[in-house]
């Protein structure tokens, strides 16, 4: 038996909203008679449609959801798994086979108090780098400023940049980077899929919307005084109010987005997969993997510099899966931009989707694609998607091994619309491109001019004030 949990970040690093749909992934992984933990009752339409892939039997999971605590179940709450209640329950599901029969203890994001409970159960042993995260080593691992200073000691390219603990020295790196290029990326230390990104301009005529920055912001003069203003307003949201460094980063134009998935192991790492992030409205569009039709040179690269990522990662006590980020610039060098020391948004399409159900590199090869779902579509549940599917020919062949398949719970946030993601598996571009088409044509019927591309993927802008 195995305990997984499917949290999110600590709230404590970064305040988060309703993730009951995203964190639902983790039922990907689920093998027969594992334990489930998540914040709510999982969907049951996702659960009996998820297992049917992987081949599990639902009814053999055991599903237990802790008190709600400070977020309602929307979020699991952290501390709740250390509470007396939740630790006795799970200490009786476990008795059915004796805690000795606890494999793993498999997280997606590997907090401190996942640690305690560890301990709690007294099988401390079973969750990997426990130590490492027990004094905070999952906000240390996942913190872009503490990537920097990893990447640059262990040799692997980065942007050209600054990390910056104060708001003077943020204007001092960004005239210093402006100097040389006409845009700059400004980064949080914890955030994601480009959400805590900004794109800070000089010339304009590097706006791109197929770069990971959420926000972007055009420099009111060339001057240091356009600079100062500029961070007397963002200071406090580039920095989550003083509580973590920022990263100042060179951009780069064109730039195509790639990353390289390691296991990090007591003795070693393992490379586990390599894909390409694509982003529209300078929101992540879709993932695909896994990497082909790219020159074996950035392939050499970013193999070799993800590894030395993990190792550095390896010995620092972090252990677990691991995505390093990078960008592959015009010129074909690849850069690393950031490492998500965690159980990325990549990992159940390539383990589960891609390697185990569709199989991609038995012949004939096929790729898989995840798309977030665009938010010009009006979807309104999970039943009325799966019908369109069917119906428009698209759903999931296993003899082809070429189709749609749901890959979390399709949650409405009101009436005709909801946000999740789905996969596409494929054999050629043009097939993954016919698909994508067809499913528009059914559901693209929300204006785009409804949404900001500073909002959240699927959140109306908020009317002029």
């Amino acid at each position: 038996m195995r305990i997984l949990i499917g949290n999110h970040i600590d709230p404590a690093i970064r305040d988060r909203g309703d993730l009951r749909a995203w964190t639902q992934r983790v039922i990907w992984f689920a093998r027969e008679g594992d334990l489930v933990v998540l914040s709510d009752t999982p969907d049951p339409r996702f659960l009996a449609y998820a297992t049917s892939f992987t081949g599990v039997d639902p009814a053999s999971l055991h599903i237990l959801i802790p008190p709600v605590g400070a977020f309602g179940g929307q979020l699991l709450d952290p501390e709740s798994l250390t509470g007396e209640e939740f630790v006795r329950a799970v200490r009786d599901v476990l008795s059915e086979g004796g805690l000795g029969q606890v494999e793993e203890i498999f997280v997606l994001w590997p907090s401190a108090h996942v640690a305690r409970f560890a301990t709690a159960l007294g099988v401390e042993d079973r969750f990997a780098g426990t130590e490492f995260f027990a004094q905070g080593g999952g906000e240390l691992g996942n913190n872009k400023a503490t990537f920097r200073a990893l990447a640059a000691g262990a040799g692997v390219p980065i942007p050209a940049g600054a990390v910056c603990r104060s708001e003077r020295e943020a204007v001092v790196a960004t005239a210093a980077l402006l100097e040389k290029s006409g845009a700059v990326m400004v980064k949080q230390a914890h955030n994601g899929a480009g959400v805590g990104n900004q794109l800070l301009l000089r010339d304009v005529s590097l706006a791109s919307d197929h770069v990971g920055a959420r926000h972007i912001h055009q420099l009111d003069g060339d001057g240091r005084e356009a600079i100062e203003a500029y961070w007397r307003q963002r200071w406090d949201w580039a920095s989550a109010q003083n509580r973590f460094s920022v990263v100042i980063e060179e951009f780069a134009p064109e730039a195509v987005s790639v990353y390289s998935e390691h296991y990090v192991a007591d003795d070693e790492t393992r490379p586990t997969e390599m894909g390409t992030l694509l982003y529209v409205g300078r929101r992540l569009s879709h993932q695909i993997v896994p990497l082909r039709d790219v020159d074996e040179t950035i392939r050499v690269q970013l193999l070799a510099g993800g590894t030395r990522l993990a190792e550095a990662y390896r010995t620092l006590g972090y252990r677990g899966h691991l995505s390093a980020d990078a960008v592959v610039t015009t010129g074909g060098r690849v850069i690393f931009t950031e490492v998500n020391a965690q159980v990325s948004g990549s990992l159940h399409i390539y383990q589960v989707i891609a390697h185990r159900i569709v199989e991609t590199d038995v012949a004939p090869q096929r790729s898989v694609v995840e798309y977030h779902v665009p938010p010009t579509w009006a979807v309104p549940d999970f039943d009325a998607f799966l019908t369109a599917v069917d119906k428009l020919g698209c759903d999931y062949d296993p003899a082809a091994r070429t189709g749609v398949i749901v890959s979390m719970p399709v949650i409405p946030l009101e009436i005709n619309r909801a946000q999740f993601v789905f996969c596409i598996a494929y054999a050629a571009d043009t097939d993954r491109q016919a698909v994508f088409d067809r499913l528009d044509a059914r559901f693209a019927t929300i204006s785009a001019s409804t949404y900001s591309a500073s909002d959240h993927i699927g959140v109306p802008s908020r009317p002029a004030s």
